[in-house]
């Protein structure tokens, strides 16, 4: 597994020698790189300790969210901004990518709403005491180790 490994790894980069500059390369590795830590690491920490400072039941739904809507938008944003669309070729990305990034985006803060509701509205219902000890505790009557008396 290795050797294959190894021989694809081979492959790539005699494609990058040969097909790419190596100053294009070196400026597309480095500007990724630069990008990675210093844009997405710390936009992605600030938003981690953003959700933190929410309800408990909401802080997985929340994440969920940013995490699909930020690979959504990253995947999309080529397109919503026309990277390769000629004037001359109007079948070339021909759709209205900005509208249909915002109704993606929509429907993943509605499922993350109606998750977090959800979840929130389970912990609700699991905290509530059950309903004999309820009205053991409107009537006063009670035995000895708490329960309603039957």
């Amino acid at each position: 597994m290795y050797v294959a490994g190894l021989a694809l790894i081979g492959v790539g980069l005699r494609g990058v020698v040969a097909d790419v500059g190596v100053a294009g390369w070196a400026v597309w590795f480095v500007g990724a790189a630069v990008l990675h830590d210093g844009v997405l690491v710390p936009a992605v920490l600030v938003a981690g300790a953003a959700t933190g400072l929410l309800p408990a039941a909401w802080r997985p739904p929340v994440r969920v969210a940013l995490i699909v809507a930020g690979c959504v938008s990253a995947v999309a944003l080529p397109l919503v901004l026309g990277y390769g669309r000629r004037a001359d070729v109007p079948s070339q990305l021909p759709l209205p990518y900005g509208r249909n990034l915002t109704v993606v985006l929509s429907l993943i803060a509605a499922a993350a709403v109606l998750a977090g509701a959800a979840r929130w509205w389970a912990g609700r219902r699991r905290r509530r005491p059950p309903a004999s000890r309820r009205a053991g505790a409107r009537d006063g009557a009670r035995r000895e180790d708490g329960g309603p008396r039957r």
